[in-house]
């Protein structure tokens, strides 16, 4: 048992907020079962036959669908609505109408056209906050398709990203799609917060290419603060030296000193400890100007011993470092950390299915777990279009703004 299985569970702090997820793919679902995870209600709206878009992206497959889209839609409801359809208009727009939160990246101004944009919902649904998700915005950017491999390309995340003088790279997960799901929770969460002060949701509009933007810190301030266009660098970092990867006996171990006492203590460890008395190297903006020095140096010293070694030496002395490791080795490790990474799914009937990577957050006190697996395309249809068929005006637990 975990410290955490043994904690008194808390309700989650989204219980009774219904989100409509009119989203595929992944920043739009990874924002929805962010708020399913603390609690929210999502009831996925997918097409009928096909579903979400990721539902196909594979291998991998697990024993019950593509991982991609398992990945980022756990606790979630799936109903199938054609919304070619003028039934499945009505009753898109009767959940839109019941819910607090509406998510969706169409292309912008694409469920205007079916009646389901913010400013026709919101007359009806005034508490009702609205997300939308593009890749570009909805100005000049509104036509162009939003895929994270383009808006990295475009955005500049590619030119800081690989070996000098070498190939431009993406990163190897869609990054920029996750950095806006995160964006996009972080502003339906606001306004929320702002509606109960309120009364009134808003909308709510996010973009890859300005979430990547938001992200690129201290790589786009250098441009904009000092002129400068960051290049690729490969493993080294522009502002502080070292802080990269440095070849051992057999792998490579990355070694991360952030300040001159972290140096110094890397120099003692690795039996050189003038180098931290050098002029070249004493302070990190020395070590920045006469990086090509130093590295071969610390090097010779590193090849005297595989990573594993140097890593646990360096870590007891309190400088960061750790060799490369794979996912499975990464996942293993914060288990070692006692940071219970995975989560155990279940499903509708209380059986094993699975296991993810459950939110990051740690609560104390603890909230109650949900460990619903990924829904099954249009497996709530039923319970749904019948619940959206009943009555909900006047009805104490109708949800959405109906309840508020």
């Amino acid at each position: 048992m975990t410290s955490s299985d043994a904690t008194p569970k808390v309700q989650r702090p989204l219980e009774g907020i219904l989100v409509a997820d009119f989203s595929r793919v992944l920043a739009g679902p990874l924002c929805t079962m962010t708020l399913a995870d603390l609690g929210a209600r999502v009831i996925k709206v997918e097409r009928p036959g096909t579903g979400d878009d990721t539902r196909s992206w594979g291998p991998p497959f697990s024993g019950t669908g593509a991982t991609y889209f398992e990945a980022v839609n756990r606790n979630k409801e799936s109903v199938c609505l054609d919304l070619a359809d003028e039934r499945g208009i009505r009753l898109a727009r009767e959940l839109a109408l019941r819910a607090d939160v509406l998510v969706e990246n169409f292309k912008p101004g694409g469920l205007d056209k079916l009646g389901l944009g913010y400013a026709e919902l919101s007359e009806a649904n005034p508490g009702l906050v609205y997300a939308s998700i593009s890749g570009f915005g909805d100005e000049g950017g509104r036509d162009l398709p939003g895929y994270d491999f383009v808006v990295q390309a475009l955005g500049g995340l590619m030119s800081i990203t690989g070996e000098p003088g070498g190939t431009p790279m993406k990163a190897g997960v869609a990054l920029v799609d996750v950095l806006t799901a995160k964006d996009a929770v972080t502003a339906v969460l606001a306004a929320l917060l702002s509606r109960r002060a309120t009364g009134r949701g808003t909308h709510v509009r996010l973009n890859l290419l300005s979430s990547l933007q938001g992200a690129l810190a201290n790589q786009a301030q250098a441009f904009l603060g000092a002129g400068v266009v960051p290049g690729r660098m490969g493993n080294a970092h522009p502002s502080i030296v070292p802080y990269q990867l440095l070849a051992c006996e057999d792998v490579p171990l990355a070694v991360a000193c952030g300040n001159d006492s972290q140096f110094a203590r890397l120099a003692r460890e690795l039996g050189a400890p003038e180098l931290a008395l050098d002029g070249r190297f004493a302070t990190n903006s020395a070590r920045v100007q006469h990086r090509e020095e130093l590295i071969p140096l610390l090097e010779t010293y590193l090849a005297a011993a595989p990573a594993a070694h140097w890593q646990e030496r360096l870590s007891r002395a309190g400088v960061p470092a750790g060799k490369v490791a794979g996912i499975d080795e990464g996942i293993a490790y914060a288990e070692s950390l006692g940071l219970d990474p995975v989560l155990e799914l279940t499903d509708s009937d209380g059986a094993p299915a699975g296991r993810q990577i459950r939110h990051p957050a740690q609560w104390e006190p603890a909230l109650a777990p949900r460990t619903d697996a990924p829904p099954r395309l249009g497996q709530h249809t039923e319970d749904v279009l019948k619940w959206l068929q009943e009555p909900a005006a006047g009805s104490a637990d109708a949800g959405g703004y109906l309840s508020r």
